[in-house]
């Protein structure tokens, strides 16, 4: 079994909430706008890290990481990419990757919203996990934790981390 914490949209900014829950996780994943890349250095340094970049994201971040991963954990078979739309409308060629790569979890941010959606038509479960950082429209800033197992995601939750600029 994996324990997974999932965020994105840091935009710059991670505070001790956010790292208290990175403790006991096994893996840290980021869907991407880093922003700046110091906040990188503030993650524990015995996790597993996914990284990806989003569209804030610069030469420097994208010399270090992809802007999209395709990897299999657990026997899930994961994607993650910043934009991506969502179901039933993702952005133009996402949906066809997903088919493609065989995904059974799809995990993008840009939207600032968490949202978590079974798409059928794709057999992939849809994860967003909104936004920890300060900039943006969102009110609330979020993430996701959960545990892979034997090819199951399982023991999901959505974590509310206070509201932006407080």
């Amino acid at each position: 079994m994996k324990k997974i914490a999932l965020i994105s949209d840091s935009h710059g900014y991670i505070d001790q909430k956010v790292l208290d829950h990175l403790i006991e996780v096994d893996e840290i994943w980021h869907a991407g706008d880093i922003g700046d890349l110091n906040i990188l250095e503030y993650l524990p340094q015995d996790k597993t890290r996914r990284i990806i970049t989003g569209n804030i994201d610069g030469q420097s971040a994208r010399q270090l990481f992809p802007e999209e991963i395709w990897f299999e954990l657990e026997g899930v078979r994961v994607g993650m990419i910043h934009i991506a739309g969502k179901p039933p409308r993702y952005a133009k060629g996402i949906k066809e990757k997903i088919k493609l790569n065989q995904a059974g979890l799809f995990v993008c941010g840009h939207s600032h919203i968490c949202k978590v959606e079974f798409d059928r038509s794709i057999n992939c479960l849809y994860m967003n996990p909104g936004a920890i950082g300060q900039q943006g429209f969102h009110v609330v800033r979020t993430m996701l934790l959960f545990d892979l197992e034997k090819g199951k995601i399982q023991n999901l939750r959505v974590v509310e981390l206070g509201k932006r600029g407080k």
